[in-house]
């Protein structure tokens, strides 16, 4: 059984979408021979939560999300990538 997708769902997934997106756009910015190993990782640890219907869980994972590609960001700016 497939429960209604509600407002606050659909919002959520978009955010989790966005921040994919977001994280596939920096791994663009990587060094050429890294590319390939950070966007796998990428994959990786968004495919581990993918089941997950904690609200609560994914608003965390969300922000951690938000503050390692942070990180990565200006990692890469420090770098001159």
């Amino acid at each position: 059984m497939v429960l209604p997708f509600d407002l606050q769902d659909f919002l959520l997934r978009a955010r989790v979408l966005n921040l994919y997106r977001q994280a596939l756009r920096t791994a663009q910015r990587a060094p050429v021979h890294a590319r390939a190993e950070l966007r796998q990782t990428i994959r990786q640890e968004m495919e581990k939560n993918r089941n997950c219907n904690d609200k609560q869980r994914i608003r965390f994972l969300i922000s951690e999300g938000l503050e390692r590609l942070k990180g990565l960001d200006e990692m890469l700016d420090m770098q001159g990538h």
